[in-house]
């Protein structure tokens, strides 16, 4: 699996809180959850310290454990961050660091993948053009949602609509029936979309952050074919500088309502040999 990948922040004002990992035969992408400063998050470490963590947990428990499953994997990282700050922090607080994974993994016969909350994952070939992401939480706190589209970014009414959708949303997260999300609960992994598609069947793939894939799913600039054509013959850049330019020309969401001016965009393409 050959890769190319991009990640850049949103805004200069605060850290990535994306971050990727890629070998020869895996490709991953944990998109962190921004929590509102008034309310708290229980951690003395931060989003950025915990998308680190564990996608390094991640790509070392999937790479040297072919055999076991993704999910397995992931449950795997999420417990071993946990126990790094556990002593220290309040993991059971609602604001505690969290994040999506989407996750690729290369095996002699299948190509595996996993997805919880909403990056995507782009898996294309002989067999069609697949797009996977999680999208439970969109069926919680709707009216809030709403009313955070309904105003202007930079404002203080935006501002505090945002806060009051993540406090709406937050009792519904890693709860059943609610929607799940990588935080400080393994049981968290066994919730993802997973699957396996076998390996003759995949020719590229992308998986991306939804700072990146908002470019095909809010703005509507290209579509995922376009997207993946775009990383074949334009690289991972020209997808980013196409989202920047989308966002500079509508800064206050006029255009693309939105939580934010611009949001963290990672992308990672992968191109398979025909033989593996």
């Amino acid at each position: 699996m050959r890769t190319s990948f991009l990640s850049t922040a949103g805004s200069a004002l605060k850290p990535n809180e994306d971050f990727l990992a890629v070998n020869p035969h895996v490709a991953l992408v944990v998109d962190g959850l921004s929590s509102p400063p008034e309310l708290g998050s229980g951690c003395v470490h931060g989003t950025p310290w915990y998308v680190a963590r564990l996608s390094t947990y991640l790509l070392h428990a999937a790479t040297s454990r072919p055999h076991h499953s993704l999910a397995d994997c992931a449950a795997e990282a999420i417990s071993r961050v946990a126990g790094l700050h556990h002593d220290t922090c309040d993991l059971a607080h609602p604001g505690t660091p969290s994040s999506s994974i989407a996750l690729l993994r290369e095996g002699p016969e299948t190509v595996d993948h996993l997805s919880l909350f909403d990056s995507v994952l782009l898996l294309d070939g002989p067999a069609g053009l697949r797009v996977i992401s999680d999208h439970r939480a969109d069926d919680f706190a709707q009216e809030e949602h709403k009313a955070t589209l309904g105003e202007r970014i930079g404002t203080e009414e935006h501002r505090r609509a945002v806060s009051a959708l993540v406090a709406a949303q937050r009792p519904h997260r890693n709860v059943a029936d609610g929607y799940w999300v990588a935080g400080s609960a393994p049981e968290a992994a066994y919730h993802a979309l997973t699957g396996s598609l076998p390996r003759d069947g995949i020719t590229r793939a992308a998986v991306m952050s939804d700072g990146a894939s908002c470019l095909v799913e809010d703005y509507g600039v290209t579509g995922w074919g376009e997207t993946l054509d775009l990383l074949a013959d334009r690289g991972t850049g020209e997808l980013v500088r196409r989202v920047r330019e989308a966002e500079a020309g509508d800064p206050e969401g006029a255009r693309w309502p939105r939580y934010k001016a611009g949001d963290d965009c990672t992308v990672i393409y992968c191109e398979f040999d025909a033989a593996g």
